[in-house]
């Protein structure tokens, strides 16, 4: 993208477009989220889940992959500190309380961190995921590494721990757009590795999927790309509003005929072992 996106600017005159992050969660929620569900598939397809699997999502969003493992009948807790509104999201969709008939009296969302879920009478987890793609932003693979030492002890012995990556940048043309270097120092093929092993964790198996991110139109695609949380510095830098004129600007290339938009991506999941 355009140097705008990295560069310091001074203050405008007026103060700029604020984000609404109730806006954001829902932008997440409807547009940007389901562009990782052949991910969740692949993942849960050959990990077997169903009954009697106790899945823990980190960093759980506003709950669609849990929502998913609970379709097949796992009891799922999710926990998320880093947007209130999309745990509230996340509870309409999982809660005894929310709306809807998929709700399940087994399922639990929890606005802070793995420290926050101990709980010595509670049976221990069968399945931890990190679906949060690391390989794009500063610091991503230690902040996942510290969810992680956090989350295991709460995981039963040999339980499965999955990871994911950004794939090759040649092969995820959404790095193209992202701000700044984005995904476009190539990921080496042990960061995952690296990652687990840091956590005390023992690699079992990897895969890649498929995920492109299919969007109605530019408008569409700009809102689901904002919610992902990976222009924020760009936004503080500048505001929302030229933010998304660059990002428009980028997307052309992608632009089809009738208006829609497809970035072909490839991600990368890694399942790890506890203990």
């Amino acid at each position: 993208m355009t140097p705008t996106l990295v560069r310091h600017h001074l203050p405008h005159a007026a103060a700029p477009p604020r984000v609404d992050p109730c806006a954001r969660a829902r932008d997440w929620a409807e547009i940007q989220e389901r562009m990782l569900v052949p991910l969740y598939e692949a993942v849960y397809e050959r990990l077997e889940v169903g009954a009697g699997t106790r899945v823990l999502g980190l960093r759980c969003g506003t709950g669609l992959a849990l929502l998913m493992a609970a379709s097949r009948g796992a009891a799922v807790t999710g926990v998320d500190s880093s947007s209130p509104e999309r745990v509230a999201l996340a509870r309409e969709r999982l809660l005894p309380d929310g709306w809807g008939a998929r709700a399940r009296a087994d399922a639990r969302i929890v606005e802070g961190f793995p420290s926050d879920l101990a709980d010595p009478t509670a049976a221990a987890y069968t399945l931890v995921t990190a679906f949060e793609p690391i390989g794009c932003a500063p610091g991503d693979a230690e902040e996942l590494g510290k969810l992680l030492s956090a989350a295991t002890p709460l995981a039963e012995r040999g339980a499965a721990v999955v990871l994911v990556g950004w794939g090759p940048p040649e092969r995820c043309a959404t790095c193209a757009v992202l701000p700044g270097e984005g995904c476009g120092q190539a990921p080496r093929r042990d960061d995952l590795e690296e990652v687990a092993q840091r956590a005390g964790l023992r690699p079992d198996g990897s895969g890649r999927v498929a995920c492109p991110f299919g969007y109605a139109d530019v408008e569409s695609a700009v809102r689901g790309l904002l919610s992902t949380g990976l222009f924020d510095a760009a936004v503080g830098a500048t505001d929302v509003v030229q933010v998304g004129k660059e990002l428009t600007e980028a997307l052309h290339p992608y632009q089809r005929g009738d208006g829609t938009v497809w970035m072909p991506n490839v991600f990368r999941y890694l399942i790890a072992r506890t203990g």
